[in-house]
């Protein structure tokens, strides 16, 4: 059984790009394909997962979600709308 389910709808996204090893790309390809979904679906929700289940991170995100949020609401680090980065599995 996947530890991930197949894509129900598709959310509101970004893009990202990242590198990763030869096999790692190959094996996100197969579990993609094993769940009949996207690898950035799959990317998504392994990151998901992980950021779940690290009590660790989790605590250090509560400490800083406050300083993000303020910073965000400042026009010298406001994000635009239509900025992206991109994902590129290679």
């Amino acid at each position: 059984m996947p530890l991930l389910k197949a894509q129900a709808k598709q959310p509101k996204s970004a893009t990202i790009q990242v590198r990763v090893e030869e096999s790692v790309k190959l094996r996100l390809d197969k579990y993609a394909e094993f769940i009949n979904s996207s690898p950035a679906y799959v990317v998504t929700g392994a990151l998901k997962l992980l950021f779940n289940k690290d009590g660790e991170f989790k605590s250090w995100l509560g400490q800083h979600t406050h300083n993000s949020e303020t910073q965000r609401h400042t026009p010298k680090t406001a994000i635009s709308k239509g900025e992206s980065v991109q994902l590129a599995l290679k």
